[in-house]
């Protein structure tokens, strides 16, 4: 399946496939390969996993299916050999550093050692299994403690047997060599020597298991040839002892010995799962007024759901289908940053909105918690509190510590001080409650008490009692490394849109008033009633003042105190969001339109000829404010996706599309997708791979399908 050879010159015995003849193709979760060239065959390997729409059990399975389309074009008969090896690397990931030491980056943001037992084989050993039809190799460790640990388990690799098939195997070649010990023989005539050895590996030592498939295909035939391979790593450990089971555990147990019956499953159900890809997804590739670029960048940019550190837990009372999460990226490992999953969560909320929701329930249970925990932040190295009773945490956590126990793990930025999370975790919970039916009250109810709470902390901000918190002219919201002082377009839209889905929340519960009282506040239905109006009048006091402050004519200004003239791409997040979820708009149609022209003009066409994308933030001529910026000249993938959106839902398609598109050949094009960044830059520089937020392209189906997909 690789068609690069390893630099360190091993396996310099192989022939190596020449990737230039070949086509890779991607709709997540299938890809497939199209080899060209090989002995006059048409060979396409699809490779696949049950990531499955509206499915909390198969998509949890740690099993990928890579299945050969053989077909013989010729007038004779063709034979063809397909081997398959695997290293056996069970016990390497792990983290040898239980208890690492945070310390911050250069860039200011927390940073851990982690130092995975790589190379780790000492008691590896490989199996051969002969199993009815089914055949293949399980690579085992030798485990030394009666309770099953973090990276212990096993991974199998396995296909099928039957008598117009040749099987060869060989169960312990060494991977670190030149790979001649099984090149010689497959080269020579397609075969393995058969060799069974199940001596465990001694320190050092690296061991491999291979196995080969020949077979005959007669002129004009086809024949498919399926491959399986599972792993069964039940434990996830993050600090030292704190440990979850795996999802997939809840159906297959958690003894790390069932790589072998998930082999079984998906050589019974692997038709069925394909199939049942083809089912969501079809509804994208089918649909005619999509672009192709659009149907592709959707579908994989979904990748990250799977590939972004992911945490998806065993279930619980409390959690009936286990918890998860997604890191922000690479470079950022914490978990699911609320900031960012306002753009980037919508592909999760549209598939798996119970996982969406089991999300910001975590955040529900975190808001009213405090940890006292001093720490120095990064961007100005004062010291801060890490967590305040009250305050939005930014994210639920980092993989070292105890994640959705232990939030606001970042400390780049003080996050108590942040003038957006609030605002984020409300629009969010009203968010998933509408595009998901509007029915699930003990979701709204489960969220409520937070509501309450975070809206009431983030009041504290309004210093001059306006009806507006103010920025405080530190960066105090999701551009990070970027100043707002007084009221600014960004945090005080989201305000008003906060406000009337909180407004519209509590009308929702005081119809549908919750099954078990004695979870809720003694005060309700008064407590809610009471709490609402308290909201009706900030948002009549906002709305006075927000847009008579901020408009200068064409747009709204960055904010009230900075006297900049930058145009800001996202200025108008709030009204976006208070539109796609049915809220009062927060400021009139005839603004928005003449903002968002403003902003494709300035952001897009007049920044480097709108080859790259929208800026965040320049001057009315395309220009930058400040040559230095980081943030506001950088072209954020997400943010970019969102405002391509936004554009759309107001008449802009052509402008909208035009913006997303740029951005997506500017990722394809160049090398970096499946590690999509948040940012772009025009020197051709990108920051933050496998990042969250480009998740936000589904935003733009959502906005061309009514938020339901039937367009």
């Amino acid at each position: 399946m690789s068609t690069t050879p390893p630099t360190d010159g091993t396996l310099s015995r192989w022939k190596w496939y020449p990737k230039e003849k070949g086509i890779y193709n991607a709709l997540y979760p299938r890809s497939w390969y199209e080899y060209h060239d090989i002995f006059q065959t048409k060979l396409i390997c699809e490779q696949f996993s049950p990531i499955l729409a509206d499915n909390y059990q198969e998509t949890s399975y740690p099993v990928a299916i890579f299945e050969w389309n053989c077909h013989n074009p010729t007038d004779k008969p063709i034979t063809l050999s397909i081997m398959i090896t695997w290293q056996n690397t069970v016990g390497w990931f792990t983290n040898a550093v239980k208890s690492s030491k945070i310390e911050i980056r250069d860039d200011g943001s927390p940073t851990y050692e982690y130092q995975p037992r790589w190379g780790d084989t000492t008691g590896n050993f490989n199996q051969w299994i002969q199993d009815n039809f089914r055949v293949g190799y399980l690579l085992n460790r030798i485990q030394l403690r009666d309770e099953i640990q973090d990276g212990e388990g096993q991974i199998a690799i396995a296909s099928v047997i039957n008598p117009s098939l040749e099987i060869f195997h060989h169960s312990r070649w060494n991977p670190s060599g030149d790979g001649s010990d099984v090149w010689d023989f497959f080269a020579m005539n397609g075969s393995l020597p058969d060799f069974q050895d199940e001596t465990p590996a001694s320190p050092g030592e690296q061991i491999a298991a291979a196995m080969a498939i020949r077979f005959s295909i007669r002129p004009g035939k086809t024949r498919k040839i399926p491959f399986i391979l599972a792993w069964d790593f039940p434990i996830m450990e993050f600090a030292q002892d704190i440990k979850y089971f795996r999802r997939y555990t809840d159906f297959f147990g958690r003894t790390g010995t069932n790589a072998w019956p998930i082999v079984r499953t998906a050589f019974k159900h692997s038709d069925m799962w394909r199939d049942k890809i083809n089912e969501w997804q079809s509804p994208i590739i089918n649909n005619s007024n999509l672009e192709n670029w659009l149907k592709m960048a959707l579908l994989n940019e979904l990748y990250l759901l799977t590939d972004g550190c992911t945490i998806w837990s065993s279930a619980t009372e409390n959690d009936p289908i286990g918890q998860f999460g997604v890191i922000e990226c690479l470079d950022y490992r914490w978990y699911e940053s609320l900031d960012v999953r306002l753009y980037g969560s919508f592909g999760l909320l549209r598939y798996w909105s119970r996982l969406d929701k089991s999300i910001l329930e975590a955040f529900a249970r975190a808001i009213p918690t405090s940890d006292d925990t001093k720490r120095v932040i990064g961007y100005n190295n004062a010291e801060a509190i890490r967590k305040l009773a009250g305050a939005t945490p930014h994210d639920l956590g980092a993989p070292n510590e105890h994640p959705w126990e232990k939030s606001n793990y970042t400390s780049y930025q003080d996050c108590n001080l942040w003038k957006d999370l609030p605002c984020d975790f409300v629009l969010q919970v009203y968010r998933d409650f509408v595009l998901t039916g509007s029915n699930d009250y003990e979701f709204l109810w489960e969220c409520w008490n937070s509501i309450v709470i975070a809206l009431a902390y983030l009041k504290e901000f309004d210093l001059d009692n306006d009806g507006i918190p103010e920025n405080s002219g530190s960066p105090d919201q999701t551009f990070d490394d970027w100043q707002l002082k007084g009221i600014s377009g960004y945090c005080g839209g989201l305000w008003i849109a906060a406000l009337e889905a909180a407004i519209a929340i509590g009308n929702i519960l005081l119809s549908n008033l919750p099954m078990n009282p004695a979870l809720q506040p003694n005060d309700y239905p008064e407590g809610v009633e009471k709490v609402m109006a308290t909201y009706d009048a900030w948002l009549q006091q906002a709305r006075s003042i927000y847009h008579s402050t901020l408009w200068n004519g064409e747009y709204y200004r960055l904010d009230s105190e900075s006297s900049s003239n930058i145009v800001m791409t996202d200025q108008l997040c709030g009204e976006f969001y208070a539109r796609i979820l049915g809220l009062p708009s927060v400021v009139e149609a005839e603004f928005v339109e003449s903002a968002l022209r403003k902003i494709y003009e300035a952001c897009f066409l007049k920044f480097h000829d709108g080859n790259f994308g929208l800026a965040n933030g320049v001057n009315p001529d395309g220009k930058a404010e400040n040559p230095d910026a980081t943030h506001p000249l950088e072209i954020w993938t997400g943010i970019n996706f969102a405002v391509s959106a936004f554009m759309i839902s107001i008449g802009m398609k052509d402008e909208g599309l035009k913006v997303a598109e740029t951005v997506v050949h500017q990722v394809y094009n160049n090398g970096i997708q499946f590690r999509t960044p948040e940012a772009i830059t025009p020197v051709g520089t990108f920051r933050a791979s496998h990042y969250l937020r480009a998740m936000a392209i589904w935003l733009i189906y959502g906005v061309l399908t009514d938020f339901d997909g039937n367009k």
